[in-house]
């Protein structure tokens, strides 16, 4: 690979790098992801096929990589739970060992956890024919917040629910959650300042249970409502068409994302690695 070179979706978010190589990638090929990821918080790189192994590898060119959210792996054989930072969906299985999460389902990762992931990694191993990927940027939500919505999430806190996972299952251990109120997990504000770059974002997580900390139920519901409607409209969106050798590689703290599986029938083989993050603040 030479020449690594930067091409902008032209969407509110998204880049294809091109030039690099990803099983072993070098100072020069880091410093282009990380010039693109900073410039266009998700990029994609096409056509390199990954094993599991180079996959962990480029993941800690990011930083500490860290377990899946979801223990979906616990009935698996030992060989793949020693896997368990891969996750993989292979419908020709009875059950998959691992997830995407729910269906079209907006969420950011881990949101539930004091040090949410800080960057994920999916490679497609086998893309499954209409798999897609949507990605919605929060910088540009927070900046493009009309001033009463800006008034009202200021100084809040959103008390993130842990009890069920990507799929929407109760996770073991848990009762199941009516009141938002009740929900266990993380309470982080709903505006953030990224790490590296200082922008702020706004930061959801996923919206069901999820509680505006200190507001009457209803009121956080509908605040709620309408921060999710500003913070995944069109205009502020990127979606990626999966083929087989596609790596992704996004921000978790300043997107939202969603996943579409494509053809339940097909072969599909996707594998993921996330990288630990901070406390958000």
């Amino acid at each position: 690979m030479h020449n690594p070179r930067i091409t902008a979706s032209g969407a509110a978010c998204g880049a294809e790098v091109s030039g690099v190589d990803l099983a072993s990638p070098g100072g020069e090929t880091i410093a282009v992801l990380r010039e693109a990821l900073a410039a266009h918080l998700v990029v994609v790189v096409r056509g390199q096929k990954l094993d599991e192994a180079q996959l962990r590898a480029l993941g800690e060119v990011f930083g500490l990589l860290e377990a899946q959210g979801v223990s979906v792996l616990a009935t698996q054989d030992p060989a793949v739970r020693e896997a368990h930072l891969v996750v993989s969906n292979r419908m020709a299985l009875a059950r998959p060992t691992g997830s995407l999460g729910a269906p079209a389902l907006w969420q950011s990762d881990l949101a539930y956890r004091m040090k949410p992931c800080s960057i994920a990694l999916l490679h497609a191993a086998a893309a499954a024919p209409g798999a897609r990927s949507v990605f919605a940027n929060q910088q540009q939500a927070h900046d493009t917040l009309p001033a009463e919505l800006r008034q009202r999430i200021h100084g809040r806190l959103l008390l993130q629910d842990e009890s069920v996972d990507g799929e929407g299952r109760l996770r073991e251990g848990f009762a199941e959650v009516l009141d938002p109120r009740e929900s266990t997990g993380a309470q982080h504000p709903l505006v953030c300042a990224h790490p590296v770059s200082g922008r702020r974002a706004l930061f959801l997580g996923r919206r069901p249970m999820s509680y505006v900390i200190g507001l009457p139920l209803p009121e956080s519901e509908a605040l709620l409502d309408a921060l999710w409607t500003h913070a995944t409209q069109p205009a502020l969106t990127w979606a990626h068409d999966w083929l087989s050798g596609d790596t992704l590689i996004w921000d978790n703290r300043a997107l939202l994302h969603r996943h579409e599986a494509g053809v339940a029938e097909a072969h599909a083989l996707m594998l993921r690695v996330q990288v630990r993050g901070e406390r958000p603040r």
